[in-house]
């Protein structure tokens, strides 16, 4: 597996990945959503993975199913958890702009830390607890990063892959998210053909954080049960 993951960032449409909060090599600014799909589909194939369990969070589960639109053949299954299908379309104009102002904010020269407590985006933590580890993670992140992928969501719409989805596919939800509210969920349960949807209480947007125990245990159980039918 090291032997296949070193020399990835060459495979990633040419591109060299850069090193973790240093400057940007040519790899996360002006990438368009098919862009993001091709680094994950390089990744499973290097990683010799064939088809299997993709699972995403928020911005996540976007790239997942964007990965499904364009390499279907790489799914056995979806796990979408506090997700959209994108922005535009599920959101009103108004507050889709909101969020891509705050792209605009998100200067290469601000740091990092300060990404993730702009109101435009700041998911609903409700356990403090994750604070610590979620601002060890933005540290790490690049602002040229944060705001493409941003940039990127606040104009992306799914809605007409969703019916197109062939695989089984679980939706996670916090029943407090604020952020992708269950509203959210119930029209991603309506339009996918074969899906189950789990409900956490008590969690926000980070449900996999905020209550790690039934989230692992609704994974385990939808993965081992769609293995079991695939074998």
């Amino acid at each position: 597996m090291a032997t296949a993951a070193r020399g990835l960032g060459r495979r990633v449409h040419g591109r060299r990945l850069g090193r973790a909060g240093g400057p940007l090599v040519g790899c996360a600014s002006g990438l368009r959503p098919g862009d993001y799909a091709n680094c994950l589909a390089t990744l499973i194939e290097a990683l010799a993975l064939g088809p299997t369990h993709l699972a995403g969070l928020s911005w996540g589960g976007t790239v997942v199913q964007e990965l499904y639109r364009h390499h279907p053949e790489l799914a056995a299954t979806l796990i979408l958890v506090d997700t959209y299908a994108g922005w535009k379309g599920r959101f009103p104009r108004r507050r889709c702009g909101h969020g891509s102002r705050a792209c605009v904010r998100c200067s290469p020269r601000r740091p990092a830390t300060s990404a993730p407590r702009s109101p435009a985006y700041l998911p609903t933590i409700r356990r403090a607890e994750s604070l610590p580890l979620l601002e060890e993670m933005a540290a790490d992140v690049r602002p040229d990063s944060v705001r493409n992928g941003l940039r990127v969501m606040a104009e992306v719409d799914q809605r007409d892959l969703l019916p197109r989805i062939g695989v089984p596919t679980l939706l996670i939800w916090g029943d407090l998210d604020e952020r992708s509210p269950l509203s959210v969920a119930r029209r991603f349960e309506q339009a996918i053909p074969d899906v189950k949807r789990v409900v956490i209480p008590g969690a926000g947007h980070l449900s996999n954080l905020e209550h790690s125990e039934p989230f692992n245990d609704a994974v385990r159980e939808f993965c081992r049960d769609h293995s079991r039918r695939s074998a």
